[in-house]
């Protein structure tokens, strides 16, 4: 089965990467891989207080994602993996893509304020070329009813 990897952070534009990657997935008979990075510089402190920073991140990821998984199995029928990760967020997306052979797309949201797309898809498509699959970027300001015209 061909999956769709979006990336689960706390920008706003997260959402409609989501959704496009639900909605996409629901109309081909496709899965949805949810990746979120903790980033390491979240656990530079004493061993026993980065072990529980590490756990509390793990935790707020996992509620983070329960809320999109719910909408996307009641909504759309898609029952979605998540996979959490640590280390820099775009070498992380890269190794996931290349550990799980059955990622087809790589689905990014676009940040719609003036400092540009936002650094996931600012650094990703500098490397596009070279990535294993192709990457569909979703502009960040497109209505749910934009998203399902062209899903």
């Amino acid at each position: 089965m061909r999956k769709f990897l979006v990336v689960l952070d706390d920008s706003r534009e997260c959402l409609n990467a989501m959704r496009f990657a639900a909605m996409r997935a629901a109309n081909t008979g496709g899965g949805v891989e949810v990746l979120s990075v903790i980033p390491p510089d979240e656990f530079n402190h004493w061993i026993g207080v980065g072990e529980v920073m590490r756990a509390e991140a793990r935790e707020r990821i996992e509620v983070h994602f329960e809320v999109f998984a719910k909408w996307m199995r009641d909504k759309q029928g898609v029952d979605p993996e998540l996979v959490i990760r640590e280390g820099e967020p775009v070498p992380e997306i890269i190794a996931q893509i290349k550990a799980d052979p059955e990622i087809g797309v790589l689905v990014l949201g676009a940040g719609t304020d003036k400092k540009g797309p936002g650094p996931l898809v600012t650094q990703l498509t500098k490397n596009a070329g070279g990535l294993p699959v192709p990457i569909t970027i979703v502009p960040g300001d497109l209505s749910k009813e934009q998203l399902m015209a062209i899903t």
